[in-house]
């Protein structure tokens, strides 16, 4: 795919009365949003024409940064606050002489990065977007956000407004923009739960961790020799396939309790495959990083239009021998009480030890920069985000994709583009994991 880029220029906030605040303003980030990736998270869009001129998406856009101001500003005091200085987002307008059919990607490919601006290197723009129009009128729209400024939410309310701008229409509801205020700790604070060495943990030596981590790879057999590069692949789980997931894994339950989850019983299944076909020894330990939405945990509840980040994370863990031979029930239950345990007291507790991370020298356990999980995995569901609320006019996009990013026990789960309820999954592992996963990942046990 040869994709020319046409123009690149800085989008600036439109105001409906013509004037912009008199001064920038330093709205400090939560302790959520500090906790959280120090990155830009990257999504394609794919659209069938007719589709709007790329002035009307940027009118939109300019609109839309008016409303959400923290995207056009700018992050600041060592990633401590954003500046809303309207400086802009970054716009980027392509073409590619083919039409999108036979051009853009069947599967995950480097490639797919061509579609969005680059995001390697901290670009200071919080919001990027690339319009690549296609020679049959399609549109592919790269959207590349700060992962400090929204969570995967908020950045769904953001892109439908987004739309409802570019249509000319009024933008409701508005965002709630009270991140500075919101998640102030108690008085006297109370921490119930251990949260070092989970949502943060004190720096090491860089030389002296580097030989422990290689130690640590070489005893449990996923050391860097030996070993193909990272390949992503993507598996389509039917409905049929999720449904029979879920009655099997459900099978063992008690009349009095529910059923597990579609999200419960997919990644249950895809850990234990995972785990398998990584040929790890029975006694290592692993571990599932899971993000789970506070807004309805917390009490009071916070409101879903609310504007940054309320995520945290459940750490479901097993040693590999009992994962792999028990049941896929077993693995749900053991995410099903995890994911539970991430209630409203441990959200306050969080919010409550966090307010003295800065005074230990505590750092995120959310590192960008891991490039092996072995023998972990981390999710990223959209399976209840409507990522497809985005609508210029012309209707939804039919396909909503993650960019190529092959971190090795990555995991990405969205809603397939068939609408029938199945879903697709994007698999990072070595590619001689890879081979093994593939012939083993349709088992259900």
């Amino acid at each position: 795919m040869k994709v020319k880029i046409e123009s690149s220029k800085i989008v600036k906030p439109s105001y409906e009365d013509g004037e912009a605040p008199a001064h920038a303003q330093r709205v400090p980030l939560s302790v959520f949003d500090k906790v959280t990736y120090g990155e830009h998270v990257a999504l394609i869009f794919a659209f069938r024409p007719p589709n709007p001129p790329n002035s009307e998406v940027e009118l939109g856009l300019a609109k839309a940064l008016a409303v959400y101001r923290e995207w056009a500003g700018r992050i600041r005091d060592g990633r401590r606050s954003v500046l809303l200085n309207d400086a802009g987002a970054r716009f980027v307008e392509a073409t590619v002489d083919a039409p999108m059919a036979v051009s853009m990607p069947s599967g995950p490919s480097p490639e797919v990065r061509l579609l969005h601006p680059r995001i390697d290197g901290s670009p200071v723009e919080l919001v990027q977007v690339q319009l690549t129009r296609f020679s049959c009128g399609s549109l592919a729209v790269g959207f590349a956000g700060h992962h400090q400024i929204a969570d995967g939410q908020a950045t769904a309310n953001f892109l439908a407004a987004w739309g409802l701008a570019t249509r000319r229409q009024p933008l409701s509801p508005l965002p709630v923009c009270d991140r500075s205020t919101r998640f102030a700790p108690r008085d006297p604070p109370l921490v119930e739960f251990p949260h070092r060495e989970v949502e943060y943990r004190a720096p090491a030596p860089n030389k002296k961790r580097d030989i422990a981590l290689d130690d640590e790879k070489e005893e449990i057999g996923f050391g860097v020799a030996g070993h193909d590069k990272v390949k992503v692949h993507r598996m389509h789980l039917s409905k049929d396939f999720v449904a029979q997931l879920k009655a099997r894994a459900s099978s063992a339950l008690p009349p009095s309790r529910r059923g597990y989850t579609t999200f419960q019983s997919v990644v249950a299944h895809l850990w234990r495959a995972i785990t398998a076909a990584r040929g790890l020894a029975a006694g290592v330990t692993t571990k599932v990083r899971i993000s789970v939405n506070g807004r309805t945990r917390m009490r009071p509840p916070v409101p879903r239009d609310y504007f940054g980040n309320v995520v945290l994370w459940a750490f479901p863990r097993s040693n590999v021998g009992e994962l792999v031979s028990r049941p896929v029930g077993h693995a749900a239950e053991l995410i099903y009480r995890a994911v539970a345990g991430v209630d409203n007291a441990y959200f306050r507790s969080f919010v409550d030890f966090a307010a003295e991370v800065e005074a230990e020298g505590l750092i995120p356990t959310a590192d960008s920069e891991q490039a092996v999980l072995c023998p972990d995995l981390e999710v990223d569901a959209w399976l209840g985000i409507n990522f497809h609320g985005l609508d210029f006019g012309g209707g939804g996009p039919f396909c909503v994709v993650p960019t190529y990013y092959p971190m090795e026990g990555s995991l990405f789960l969205v809603p397939s583009t068939l609408g029938d309820g199945s879903m697709e999954a994007y698999v990072a592992l070595f590619h001689n994991h890879l081979e093994e996963f593939k012939r083993i990942c349709y088992r259900i046990t």
